[in-house]
């Protein structure tokens, strides 16, 4: 594979009631892929080239021999996501917090790059971060 080239990224997360996952995500003003939507799995859209599958868990263990984690005790995996700012940060974990995620860790200021954490509903950790673009080019 040649470098530098592009490629998307599908995360795949188990989560126990889909509709529950659907309307969070939605409220941190994610979509999603209506041709890789049913019952049982949904394509959340994180940008052109990030995806995350959320599936029951039925139609996750399709996917794997091993035992799912129960993600509210076991840490299988942390999510980080991008900002634009560190108001935009805030902004999306006070909207995690409102509406059903839970804490994770407290915010980690290091001057060029702060970040904060929150849960999902299924115990899934999402870690929230801004670089500054001066320290990020230098």
């Amino acid at each position: 594979m040649a470098t530098g080239t592009s490629r998307k990224i599908f995360v795949n997360l188990a989560v126990k009631d889909l509709a529950r996952s659907v309307e969070f995500f939605t409220k941190l003003g994610f979509t999603f892929n209506q041709q890789f939507t049913d019952e049982s799995a949904t394509c959340m859209i994180v940008s052109d080239e990030a995806f995350v599958m959320l599936l029951v868990h039925g139609r996750f263990q399709d996917f794997t021999k091993k035992q799912i984690v129960d993600s509210t005790t076991h840490t299988e995996v942390l999510v980080a996501l991008s900002a634009e700012s560190r108001e935009d940060v805030d902004a999306m974990v006070h909207t995690a917090l409102a509406n059903g995620g839970s804490p994770a860790n407290d915010p980690q200021d290091h001057g060029f790059m702060y970040g904060w954490s929150f849960q999902d509903p299924d115990g899934h950790i999402w870690e929230v971060v801004w670089m500054n673009p001066a320290h990020v080019q230098g």
